[in-house]
Protein backbone atom coordinates (compact mmCIF):
# COMPACT_ATOMS: atom_id res chain seq x y z
CA UNK A 1 0.00 0.00 0.00
CA UNK A 2 2.84 2.43 0.81
CA UNK A 3 4.27 1.84 -2.65
CA UNK A 4 0.96 2.59 -4.38
CA UNK A 5 0.36 5.81 -2.39
CA UNK A 6 3.86 7.10 -2.98
CA UNK A 7 3.57 6.52 -6.76
CA UNK A 8 0.23 8.37 -6.82
CA UNK A 9 1.54 11.60 -5.23
CA UNK A 10 1.81 14.43 -7.74
CA UNK A 11 4.95 16.36 -8.25
CA UNK A 12 7.20 13.86 -6.55
CA UNK A 13 10.60 14.00 -8.13
CA UNK A 14 12.30 11.31 -6.09
CA UNK A 15 10.88 7.99 -4.83
CA UNK A 16 10.47 7.47 -1.10
CA UNK A 17 12.64 5.00 0.78
CA UNK A 18 9.86 2.36 0.55
CA UNK A 19 9.57 2.77 -3.21
CA UNK A 20 13.32 2.53 -3.59
CA UNK A 21 13.48 -0.70 -1.70
CA UNK A 22 10.51 -2.33 -3.46
CA UNK A 23 10.19 -1.22 -7.07
CA UNK A 24 7.27 -2.63 -9.13
CA UNK A 25 9.54 -5.00 -11.03
CA UNK A 26 10.79 -6.48 -7.75
CA UNK A 27 7.23 -7.07 -6.52
CA UNK A 28 6.34 -8.82 -9.80
CA UNK A 29 9.46 -10.96 -9.58
CA UNK A 30 8.67 -12.01 -5.99
CA UNK A 31 5.11 -12.97 -6.96
CA UNK A 32 6.34 -14.95 -9.96
CA UNK A 33 8.89 -16.78 -7.89
CA UNK A 34 6.24 -17.55 -5.25
CA UNK A 35 3.88 -18.96 -7.88
CA UNK A 36 6.74 -20.95 -9.36
CA UNK A 37 7.55 -22.29 -5.90
CA UNK A 38 3.90 -23.27 -5.39
CA UNK A 39 3.83 -25.04 -8.77
CA UNK A 40 6.96 -26.91 -7.86
CA UNK A 41 5.38 -28.04 -4.58
CA UNK A 42 2.29 -29.19 -6.47
CA UNK A 43 4.40 -31.04 -8.97
CA UNK A 44 6.38 -32.64 -6.17
CA UNK A 45 3.17 -33.78 -4.52
CA UNK A 46 1.90 -35.21 -7.79
CA UNK A 47 5.21 -36.93 -8.50
CA UNK A 48 5.24 -38.46 -5.01
CA UNK A 49 1.89 -40.12 -5.81
CA UNK A 50 2.97 -41.80 -9.03
CA UNK A 51 2.46 -45.28 -7.64
CA UNK A 52 -1.22 -44.47 -7.07
CA UNK A 53 -1.42 -43.50 -10.75
CA UNK A 54 0.30 -46.76 -11.71
CA UNK A 55 -2.22 -48.95 -9.83
CA UNK A 56 -5.20 -46.84 -10.91
CA UNK A 57 -7.95 -49.12 -12.22
CA UNK A 58 -8.17 -47.54 -15.70
CA UNK A 59 -4.40 -47.54 -16.13
CA UNK A 60 -4.12 -51.18 -15.05
CA UNK A 61 -7.01 -52.25 -17.28
CA UNK A 62 -5.31 -50.66 -20.30
CA UNK A 63 -2.04 -52.37 -19.38
CA UNK A 64 -3.76 -55.74 -18.88
CA UNK A 65 -5.55 -55.53 -22.23
CA UNK A 66 -2.35 -54.66 -24.04
CA UNK A 67 -0.41 -57.53 -22.49
CA UNK A 68 -3.15 -60.08 -23.17
CA UNK A 69 -3.57 -58.83 -26.75
CA UNK A 70 0.13 -59.37 -27.44
CA UNK A 71 -0.06 -62.86 -25.87
CA UNK A 72 3.55 -64.01 -25.67
CA UNK A 73 5.27 -66.77 -23.75
CA UNK A 74 4.87 -67.49 -20.05
CA UNK A 75 7.51 -66.43 -17.53
CA UNK A 76 9.23 -68.49 -14.86
CA UNK A 77 5.91 -69.18 -13.09
CA UNK A 78 4.54 -70.99 -16.15
CA UNK A 79 1.27 -69.00 -16.12
CA UNK A 80 0.04 -68.37 -19.66
CA UNK A 81 -2.63 -66.02 -21.00
CA UNK A 82 -5.39 -68.62 -20.57
CA UNK A 83 -4.85 -68.90 -16.79
CA UNK A 84 -3.78 -65.31 -16.19
CA UNK A 85 -7.20 -63.75 -15.51
CA UNK A 86 -8.02 -66.23 -12.73
CA UNK A 87 -4.53 -65.78 -11.28
CA UNK A 88 -5.01 -62.00 -11.06
CA UNK A 89 -8.44 -62.29 -9.46
CA UNK A 90 -6.93 -64.34 -6.68
CA UNK A 91 -3.64 -62.52 -6.11
CA UNK A 92 -4.05 -58.92 -7.28
CA UNK A 93 -5.28 -57.37 -3.98
CA UNK A 94 -2.13 -58.63 -2.24
CA UNK A 95 0.11 -57.49 -5.12
CA UNK A 96 -1.50 -54.03 -5.17
CA UNK A 97 -1.02 -53.62 -1.42
CA UNK A 98 2.67 -54.50 -1.78
CA UNK A 99 3.10 -52.04 -4.66
CA UNK A 100 1.56 -49.21 -2.66
CA UNK A 101 3.72 -50.07 0.33
CA UNK A 102 6.87 -50.22 -1.82
CA UNK A 103 7.44 -53.86 -0.86
CA UNK A 104 6.74 -55.67 -4.15
CA UNK A 105 9.55 -57.97 -5.33
CA UNK A 106 9.48 -58.89 -9.06
CA UNK A 107 9.98 -62.49 -10.14
CA UNK A 108 13.14 -63.46 -12.05
CA UNK A 109 12.93 -63.23 -15.84
CA UNK A 110 13.18 -66.30 -18.03
CA UNK A 111 16.24 -66.24 -20.26
CA UNK A 112 15.76 -66.92 -23.98
CA UNK A 113 18.60 -66.64 -26.50
CA UNK A 114 17.61 -66.05 -30.12
CA UNK A 115 20.08 -65.98 -33.02
CA UNK A 116 20.84 -62.64 -34.68
CA UNK A 117 20.74 -62.42 -38.49
CA UNK A 118 24.33 -61.08 -38.50
CA UNK A 119 25.55 -63.81 -36.15
CA UNK A 120 25.67 -64.18 -32.41
CA UNK A 121 22.66 -64.29 -30.10
CA UNK A 122 20.29 -61.75 -28.59
CA UNK A 123 19.34 -62.40 -24.98
CA UNK A 124 15.71 -61.83 -24.08
CA UNK A 125 14.39 -61.70 -20.54
CA UNK A 126 10.77 -62.87 -20.46
CA UNK A 127 8.99 -61.53 -17.33
CA UNK A 128 5.94 -63.20 -15.84
CA UNK A 129 2.60 -61.91 -17.11
CA UNK A 130 2.02 -60.18 -13.77
CA UNK A 131 5.30 -58.30 -14.07
CA UNK A 132 4.54 -57.50 -17.69
CA UNK A 133 1.27 -55.84 -16.66
CA UNK A 134 3.01 -53.85 -13.91
CA UNK A 135 5.80 -52.79 -16.27
CA UNK A 136 3.25 -51.72 -18.88
CA UNK A 137 1.35 -49.74 -16.24
CA UNK A 138 4.61 -48.05 -15.23
CA UNK A 139 5.39 -47.33 -18.88
CA UNK A 140 2.00 -45.65 -19.41
CA UNK A 141 2.57 -43.34 -16.44
CA UNK A 142 6.24 -42.54 -17.06
CA UNK A 143 6.10 -42.10 -20.85
CA UNK A 144 4.32 -38.68 -20.78
CA UNK A 145 6.73 -37.43 -18.11
CA UNK A 146 9.85 -38.13 -20.18
CA UNK A 147 8.41 -37.72 -23.69
CA UNK A 148 8.74 -33.93 -23.61
CA UNK A 149 12.49 -34.29 -23.01
CA UNK A 150 13.17 -36.63 -25.93
CA UNK A 151 14.82 -35.44 -29.13
CA UNK A 152 12.94 -34.91 -32.38
CA UNK A 153 15.57 -37.11 -34.02
CA UNK A 154 14.68 -40.09 -31.81
CA UNK A 155 12.13 -42.36 -33.52
CA UNK A 156 12.15 -45.64 -31.63
CA UNK A 157 9.36 -46.79 -29.28
CA UNK A 158 7.64 -43.43 -29.06
CA UNK A 159 3.99 -42.53 -29.67
CA UNK A 160 3.44 -41.09 -33.13
CA UNK A 161 6.94 -42.03 -34.32
CA UNK A 162 8.16 -45.01 -36.30
CA UNK A 163 10.95 -46.47 -38.39
CA UNK A 164 9.52 -45.11 -41.66
CA UNK A 165 9.90 -41.54 -40.38
CA UNK A 166 13.53 -42.26 -39.48
CA UNK A 167 14.25 -43.63 -42.97
CA UNK A 168 12.64 -40.58 -44.63
CA UNK A 169 14.69 -38.25 -42.42
CA UNK A 170 17.88 -40.11 -43.41
CA UNK A 171 16.95 -39.75 -47.08
CA UNK A 172 16.42 -36.00 -46.56
CA UNK A 173 19.82 -35.53 -44.90
CA UNK A 174 21.62 -37.33 -47.75
CA UNK A 175 19.71 -35.28 -50.35
CA UNK A 176 20.92 -32.12 -48.58
CA UNK A 177 24.54 -33.12 -49.28
CA UNK A 178 25.48 -35.09 -46.18
CA UNK A 179 26.70 -38.06 -48.18
CA UNK A 180 28.75 -39.73 -45.46
CA UNK A 181 27.16 -41.68 -42.62
CA UNK A 182 28.61 -42.53 -39.22
CA UNK A 183 26.87 -45.84 -38.58
CA UNK A 184 27.35 -46.43 -34.87
CA UNK A 185 26.62 -49.78 -33.24
CA UNK A 186 26.49 -50.07 -29.45
CA UNK A 187 27.87 -53.41 -28.31
CA UNK A 188 25.20 -55.42 -26.46
CA UNK A 189 23.50 -52.19 -25.45
CA UNK A 190 20.58 -53.69 -23.52
CA UNK A 191 22.98 -55.98 -21.65
CA UNK A 192 25.43 -53.19 -20.73
CA UNK A 193 23.18 -50.39 -19.38
CA UNK A 194 24.69 -48.98 -16.18
CA UNK A 195 22.02 -49.09 -13.48
CA UNK A 196 23.40 -46.20 -11.41
CA UNK A 197 23.57 -43.81 -14.37
CA UNK A 198 20.07 -44.76 -15.51
CA UNK A 199 18.61 -44.38 -12.02
CA UNK A 200 20.29 -40.99 -11.73
CA UNK A 201 18.36 -39.81 -14.78
CA UNK A 202 15.11 -41.22 -13.44
CA UNK A 203 15.55 -39.42 -10.11
CA UNK A 204 15.60 -36.08 -11.96
CA UNK A 205 11.95 -36.53 -13.02
CA UNK A 206 10.43 -39.12 -10.69
CA UNK A 207 9.73 -38.11 -7.09
CA UNK A 208 8.00 -41.25 -5.88
CA UNK A 209 10.54 -43.38 -4.03
CA UNK A 210 8.32 -46.46 -4.42
CA UNK A 211 8.40 -46.18 -8.22
CA UNK A 212 12.17 -45.69 -8.23
CA UNK A 213 12.65 -48.65 -5.91
CA UNK A 214 10.42 -50.84 -8.10
CA UNK A 215 12.28 -49.91 -11.29
CA UNK A 216 15.59 -50.65 -9.60
CA UNK A 217 14.26 -54.06 -8.58
CA UNK A 218 13.17 -54.75 -12.15
CA UNK A 219 16.64 -53.83 -13.38
CA UNK A 220 18.28 -56.13 -10.84
CA UNK A 221 15.79 -59.01 -11.12
CA UNK A 222 17.66 -62.26 -11.61
CA UNK A 223 17.65 -64.17 -14.89
CA UNK A 224 16.65 -67.84 -14.83
CA UNK A 225 18.16 -70.35 -17.25
CA UNK A 226 18.05 -74.10 -16.71
CA UNK A 227 16.39 -73.64 -13.32
CA UNK A 228 19.28 -71.51 -11.99
CA UNK A 229 18.80 -67.80 -11.23
CA UNK A 230 21.77 -65.55 -11.99
CA UNK A 231 21.98 -62.10 -10.38
CA UNK A 232 22.24 -59.07 -12.68
CA UNK A 233 24.26 -55.93 -11.92
CA UNK A 234 23.91 -54.21 -15.30
CA UNK A 235 21.66 -54.23 -18.34
CA UNK A 236 17.94 -54.10 -18.99
CA UNK A 237 17.13 -57.23 -21.03
CA UNK A 238 14.73 -56.93 -23.92
CA UNK A 239 11.38 -58.55 -23.35
CA UNK A 240 9.75 -56.24 -20.81
CA UNK A 241 7.67 -53.14 -21.54
CA UNK A 242 10.05 -50.85 -19.62
CA UNK A 243 13.24 -51.62 -21.58
CA UNK A 244 12.48 -49.45 -24.66
CA UNK A 245 11.51 -46.45 -22.53
CA UNK A 246 14.56 -46.82 -20.30
CA UNK A 247 16.83 -47.02 -23.35
CA UNK A 248 15.41 -43.74 -24.66
CA UNK A 249 15.84 -42.09 -21.26
CA UNK A 250 19.49 -43.11 -21.10
CA UNK A 251 20.36 -42.26 -24.72
CA UNK A 252 18.69 -38.84 -24.61
CA UNK A 253 22.03 -37.54 -23.33
CA UNK A 254 23.62 -38.75 -26.58
CA UNK A 255 20.88 -36.98 -28.56
CA UNK A 256 21.48 -33.72 -26.71
CA UNK A 257 25.22 -33.93 -27.31
CA UNK A 258 24.68 -34.43 -31.04
CA UNK A 259 22.19 -31.54 -31.13
CA UNK A 260 24.63 -29.32 -29.23
CA UNK A 261 27.24 -30.01 -31.92
CA UNK A 262 24.71 -29.28 -34.69
CA UNK A 263 24.69 -32.74 -36.28
CA UNK A 264 21.95 -34.27 -38.42
CA UNK A 265 21.15 -37.73 -37.09
CA UNK A 266 18.48 -40.42 -36.76
CA UNK A 267 18.28 -42.70 -33.75
CA UNK A 268 16.00 -45.68 -33.36
CA UNK A 269 16.62 -47.16 -29.88
CA UNK A 270 20.33 -48.11 -29.92
CA UNK A 271 20.63 -47.85 -33.73
CA UNK A 272 22.09 -44.40 -34.48
CA UNK A 273 23.18 -42.92 -37.83
CA UNK A 274 24.81 -39.49 -38.04
CA UNK A 275 25.11 -37.78 -41.44
CA UNK A 276 28.11 -35.57 -42.23
CA UNK A 277 29.69 -34.07 -45.36
CA UNK A 278 33.14 -35.69 -45.46
CA UNK A 279 34.83 -38.94 -44.42
CA UNK A 280 37.36 -37.00 -42.31
CA UNK A 281 34.57 -35.33 -40.33
CA UNK A 282 32.96 -38.74 -39.89
CA UNK A 283 36.13 -40.33 -38.51
CA UNK A 284 36.60 -37.48 -36.02
CA UNK A 285 32.98 -37.72 -34.94
CA UNK A 286 33.11 -41.49 -34.43
CA UNK A 287 36.23 -41.17 -32.28
CA UNK A 288 34.80 -38.37 -30.13
CA UNK A 289 31.44 -40.11 -29.68
CA UNK A 290 33.19 -43.31 -28.67
CA UNK A 291 34.96 -41.38 -25.89
CA UNK A 292 31.74 -39.62 -24.91
CA UNK A 293 29.74 -42.85 -24.60
CA UNK A 294 32.52 -44.61 -22.71
CA UNK A 295 33.13 -41.82 -20.21
CA UNK A 296 29.62 -40.41 -19.70
CA UNK A 297 27.30 -43.39 -20.16
CA UNK A 298 29.68 -46.34 -19.63
CA UNK A 299 28.64 -47.84 -22.97
CA UNK A 300 30.86 -49.56 -25.53
CA UNK A 301 30.87 -48.87 -29.27
CA UNK A 302 31.30 -52.02 -31.33
CA UNK A 303 34.09 -50.93 -33.67
CA UNK A 304 33.78 -54.11 -35.75
CA UNK A 305 30.22 -53.18 -36.76
CA UNK A 306 30.47 -49.39 -36.65
CA UNK A 307 31.77 -47.61 -39.74
CA UNK A 308 32.16 -44.33 -41.58
CA UNK A 309 30.86 -45.01 -45.08
CA UNK A 310 28.57 -43.92 -47.87
CA UNK A 311 24.85 -44.31 -47.07
CA UNK A 312 24.30 -46.69 -49.98
CA UNK A 313 26.93 -49.01 -48.52
CA UNK A 314 25.13 -49.34 -45.17
CA UNK A 315 21.78 -50.61 -43.92
CA UNK A 316 19.49 -48.56 -41.71
CA UNK A 317 16.38 -50.22 -40.27
CA UNK A 318 16.32 -52.71 -43.14
CA UNK A 319 16.55 -50.06 -45.85
CA UNK A 320 19.36 -48.53 -47.84
CA UNK A 321 19.69 -45.60 -50.25
CA UNK A 322 20.79 -45.26 -53.85
CA UNK A 323 23.75 -43.09 -54.85
CA UNK A 324 21.68 -40.66 -56.94
CA UNK A 325 21.93 -36.94 -56.23
CA UNK A 326 18.33 -37.20 -55.08
CA UNK A 327 18.69 -40.60 -53.37
CA UNK A 328 15.93 -43.18 -53.55
CA UNK A 329 14.95 -45.53 -50.76
CA UNK A 330 15.54 -49.19 -51.55
CA UNK A 331 15.37 -52.51 -49.75
CA UNK A 332 18.76 -53.50 -48.34
CA UNK A 333 20.20 -56.79 -49.69
CA UNK A 334 20.42 -58.21 -46.16
CA UNK A 335 16.65 -57.68 -45.71
CA UNK A 336 15.98 -59.62 -48.88
CA UNK A 337 18.22 -62.45 -47.67
CA UNK A 338 16.37 -62.63 -44.36
CA UNK A 339 13.03 -62.92 -46.12
CA UNK A 340 14.16 -65.65 -48.51
CA UNK A 341 15.71 -67.55 -45.60
CA UNK A 342 12.43 -67.40 -43.69
CA UNK A 343 10.39 -68.43 -46.74
CA UNK A 344 12.70 -71.36 -47.46
CA UNK A 345 11.91 -72.73 -44.03
CA UNK A 346 8.16 -72.51 -44.74
CA UNK A 347 8.45 -73.97 -48.25
CA UNK A 348 10.67 -76.82 -47.10
CA UNK A 349 7.76 -78.12 -45.04
CA UNK A 350 5.28 -77.71 -47.93
CA UNK A 351 6.35 -80.51 -50.27
CA UNK A 352 3.66 -82.90 -49.05
CA UNK A 353 1.02 -80.23 -48.52
CA UNK A 354 -1.66 -78.75 -50.74
CA UNK A 355 -0.38 -75.61 -52.54
CA UNK A 356 -3.44 -73.66 -51.39
CA UNK A 357 -2.53 -74.32 -47.74
CA UNK A 358 1.08 -73.35 -48.42
CA UNK A 359 -0.06 -70.03 -49.89
CA UNK A 360 -2.23 -69.41 -46.81
CA UNK A 361 0.87 -69.92 -44.66
CA UNK A 362 2.99 -67.60 -46.81
CA UNK A 363 0.52 -64.72 -47.12
CA UNK A 364 0.75 -63.28 -43.56
CA UNK A 365 4.55 -63.18 -43.86
CA UNK A 366 4.39 -61.50 -47.27
CA UNK A 367 1.78 -58.94 -46.18
CA UNK A 368 3.76 -57.93 -43.11
CA UNK A 369 6.99 -57.66 -45.10
CA UNK A 370 5.35 -55.58 -47.83
CA UNK A 371 3.76 -53.26 -45.25
CA UNK A 372 7.14 -52.56 -43.65
CA UNK A 373 9.01 -52.09 -46.94
CA UNK A 374 6.35 -49.98 -48.63
CA UNK A 375 8.78 -47.03 -48.73
CA UNK A 376 10.88 -48.77 -51.37
CA UNK A 377 11.24 -46.68 -54.52
CA UNK A 378 12.93 -49.47 -56.45
CA UNK A 379 10.70 -52.21 -57.86
CA UNK A 380 13.40 -54.56 -59.12
CA UNK A 381 13.85 -56.34 -55.79
CA UNK A 382 10.10 -56.82 -55.38
CA UNK A 383 9.72 -58.20 -58.91
CA UNK A 384 12.57 -60.64 -58.39
CA UNK A 385 11.18 -61.83 -55.05
CA UNK A 386 7.71 -62.37 -56.55
CA UNK A 387 9.24 -64.38 -59.39
CA UNK A 388 11.34 -66.44 -56.98
CA UNK A 389 8.32 -67.30 -54.81
CA UNK A 390 6.26 -68.38 -57.81
CA UNK A 391 9.16 -70.50 -59.06
CA UNK A 392 9.44 -72.21 -55.66
CA UNK A 393 5.73 -73.04 -55.78
CA UNK A 394 6.04 -74.44 -59.31
CA UNK A 395 8.96 -76.54 -58.10
CA UNK A 396 6.79 -77.92 -55.28
CA UNK A 397 4.06 -78.81 -57.78
CA UNK A 398 6.53 -80.60 -60.08
CA UNK A 399 7.85 -82.63 -57.14
CA UNK A 400 4.35 -83.54 -56.00
CA UNK A 401 3.37 -84.82 -59.43
CA UNK A 402 6.31 -87.30 -59.35
CA UNK A 403 5.53 -89.52 -62.35
CA UNK A 404 5.62 -88.45 -66.04
CA UNK A 405 1.99 -89.48 -66.57
CA UNK A 406 0.78 -87.30 -63.67
CA UNK A 407 2.90 -84.40 -64.88
CA UNK A 408 1.61 -84.65 -68.43
CA UNK A 409 -2.00 -84.91 -67.25
CA UNK A 410 -1.72 -81.83 -65.03
CA UNK A 411 0.04 -79.82 -67.72
CA UNK A 412 -2.78 -80.65 -70.15
CA UNK A 413 -5.35 -79.61 -67.53
CA UNK A 414 -3.49 -76.33 -67.25
CA UNK A 415 -3.91 -75.68 -70.99
CA UNK A 416 -0.86 -77.17 -72.71
CA UNK A 417 -1.26 -79.29 -75.82
CA UNK A 418 -0.91 -83.04 -75.45
CA UNK A 419 2.32 -83.11 -77.45
CA UNK A 420 3.97 -80.31 -75.47
CA UNK A 421 2.76 -81.72 -72.14
CA UNK A 422 4.26 -85.16 -72.80
CA UNK A 423 7.49 -83.71 -74.15
CA UNK A 424 7.86 -81.56 -71.06
CA UNK A 425 6.88 -84.35 -68.65
CA UNK A 426 9.56 -86.68 -70.04
CA UNK A 427 12.43 -84.21 -70.49
CA UNK A 428 14.49 -85.85 -67.71
CA UNK A 429 15.36 -82.52 -66.07
CA UNK A 430 15.16 -81.83 -62.34
CA UNK A 431 12.36 -80.00 -60.48
CA UNK A 432 14.22 -76.68 -60.12
CA UNK A 433 15.05 -76.53 -63.84
CA UNK A 434 11.47 -77.36 -64.80
CA UNK A 435 10.07 -74.76 -62.39
CA UNK A 436 11.63 -72.01 -64.56
CA UNK A 437 11.01 -73.69 -67.93
CA UNK A 438 8.55 -72.27 -70.43
CA UNK A 439 6.01 -75.09 -70.04
CA UNK A 440 5.59 -74.48 -66.27
CA UNK A 441 5.48 -70.71 -66.78
CA UNK A 442 2.81 -71.16 -69.45
CA UNK A 443 0.80 -73.57 -67.31
CA UNK A 444 1.05 -71.57 -64.04
CA UNK A 445 1.24 -67.87 -64.80
CA UNK A 446 1.02 -65.06 -62.28
CA UNK A 447 -2.72 -64.89 -62.91
CA UNK A 448 -3.07 -68.52 -61.75
CA UNK A 449 -1.36 -67.72 -58.42
CA UNK A 450 -3.44 -64.54 -58.08
CA UNK A 451 -6.59 -66.68 -58.33
CA UNK A 452 -5.16 -68.96 -55.62
CA UNK A 453 -4.79 -65.86 -53.42
CA UNK A 454 -0.98 -65.57 -53.36
CA UNK A 455 0.08 -62.11 -52.15
CA UNK A 456 2.22 -60.25 -54.68
CA UNK A 457 4.84 -58.09 -52.97
CA UNK A 458 5.02 -55.66 -55.89
CA UNK A 459 1.25 -55.24 -56.18
CA UNK A 460 0.87 -54.87 -52.42
CA UNK A 461 3.59 -52.20 -52.15
CA UNK A 462 2.12 -50.28 -55.08
CA UNK A 463 -1.33 -50.35 -53.47
CA UNK A 464 0.01 -49.23 -50.09
CA UNK A 465 1.97 -46.39 -51.69
CA UNK A 466 -1.18 -45.19 -53.44
CA UNK A 467 -3.12 -45.27 -50.17
CA UNK A 468 -0.47 -43.26 -48.33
Amino acid sequence: MTLMKTQARPGGGAHTEEAGRYPASAVLRVETESASHLRTKAEEKRESCLMEAVVDRDNLMAAYQRVVRHKGAAGVDGIGVAQFKDHLKQHWPRIKAKLLAGEYIPSPVRRVDIPKPQGGVRTLGIPTLTDRVIQQALHQVLQPIFEVEFSRSSYGFRPGRNAHQAVKAAQKYVAEGRRVVVDMDLEKFFDRVNHDILMGKLVEKVGDARVLKLIRRYLEAGMMAGGVVSPRTQGTPQGGALSPLLSNILLTELDRELERRGHAFCRYADDCNIYVRSPMAGERLLASLTRFLTERLKLTVNMAKSAVARPWERTFLGYSLTRHKAPKVRIAPVSRQRLTGKLRGVLRCARGRNVQRTIETLNPILRGWAAYFKLSQSEQCLEELDGWIRRKLRCILWRQWKRPYTRATNLMKAGLTEERAWRSATNGRGPWWNSAASHMNAAFRKANFDRLGLVSLLDTVRRLQCLS
